[in-house]
């Protein structure tokens, strides 16, 4: 199963967009539809013309809520660039276009929404496209296909559709090493059933009856049922978007962040080596004991940085540093991840996780 997840900025489109491709409104809290403005995460799913069921997760586009978008982007497999044809690249394009690049999301599609508000200046189109092509060039989604559409009359979904599923062909199919790892983006309770939380599945399968550990608190508890799509499954695959009905633990217990994975599998840490790519621009470099903030799948922790390599790292430069935790995280060796700084807030930049346990500098 394969997963793609929106980006781009506010009020570009993006929850309409996967309500015209899915019949299913994304935004679900009552706020969100008061405000018309996405805030947290969305889930649909899109079932492609060859019949195969595609998860869908909708980020929020306002940088306000830019750390709901990392905990939605982090396990996606292919990205939905959406980009509204009346305003072109905006701030939060280009942020979220850093965040996938750091992420190396490399497969993606650029949905070019809202051409009906400039059906009447085809050269503005044009423009525009060339002005996107532009600015994804020098990124893992240089030379992404450009669908011009419009949820409103429907123009180009259907090309939009088959360019997704030509894209996600493309995409290598998720590993089975037989460790499964959730990391929890949602967690909430449902009369007569309990504890439910949702992720996208990653490393191996999760089997109904099996005893999980949700980390880093160390709690046990046992899988009741689950759920891909809203259908009843009995065994959820690597790639898929589950919920998780869990028996012994309260909703309480259970957080954006954790990780649901088999018993002793997966320790949490406080300490991580990692290799460090900078964002261009930035103006400053990255010092010796900055506060940041690590974003790693669904979990986010504040970190104060070690410089391994350099007295100071460059915007544009990459390093080696380690990152003291304030709080502890699970992550493996492999994992992608985004350092942020909170104020002013912006992206500093991102990497790859390479020891979770150094145990010292």
């Amino acid at each position: 199963m394969k997963v793609i997840g929106t980006a781009g900025h506010v009020d570009h489109g993006k929850s309409t967009l996967v309500l015209a491709l899915t019949g299913i409104d994304p935004d679900r809290l009552a706020e969100e539809k008061a405000r018309e403005m996405t805030i947290d995460l969305g889930f649909a799913w899109l079932t492609l013309p060859g019949g195969e069921a595609v998860g869908v997760v909708d980020v929020p586009g306002h940088i306000d809520f830019i750390k709901n978008m990392l905990a939605g982007v982090g396990g996606i497999d292919a990205a939905l660039f959406v980009i509204a044809a009346d305003e072109g690249v905006m701030p939060q394009t280009s942020e979220h276009l850093a965040i996938l690049d750091l992420l190396q999301v490399t497969h993606g599609v650029v949905a070019l929404t809202k051409v009906d508000m400039v059906a009447s200046d085809p050269d503005w189109l044009e423009l525009v496209q060339a002005d996107v092509a532009e600015a994804l060039e020098g990124t893992s989604l240089a030379g992404a296909p450009i669908v011009p559409v419009s949820a409103r009359t429907g123009e180009g979904l259907d090309r939009l559709v088959a360019t997704i599923r030509q894209v996600l062909s493309q995409t290598p199919e998720r590993r089975n090493v037989g460790r499964p790892r959730l990391p929890v983006d949602r967690a909430f309770s449902v009369a007569g059933f309990g504890t439910v939380v949702t992720g996208t599945l990653s490393d191996g399968d999760l089997i109904a009856g099996q005893e999980v550990e949700i980390t880093p608190a160390g709690l046990r508890a046992r899988v009741r049922g689950l759920q891909t799509h809203k259908q009843k499954v009995e065994r959820a695959e690597p790639g898929s978007r589950v919920a998780v009905n869990l028996s012994g633990v309260s909703k309480e217990q259970v957080s954006r962040g954790n990780v649901v994975a088999l018993p002793g599998a997966l320790a949490p840490t406080v300490l991580v080596d990692v290799h460090l790519r900078m964002v261009r621009g930035l103006g400053k470099p990255l010092l010796h004991n900055q506060p940041v903030d690590f974003f790693c799948g669904a979990a986010e922790a504040p970190a104060r940085t070690r410089l391994l390599s350099a007295e100071t790292l460059e915007p544009g430069h990459d390093g080696w540093v380690q990152l003291r935790l304030e709080t502890p995280v699970a992550v493996q060796r492999g994992d992608r991840f985004i350092l942020r700084q909170a104020s002013p807030s912006r992206t500093l930049g991102g990497g790859v996780v390479v020891n979770p346990y150094p145990g010292r500098r």
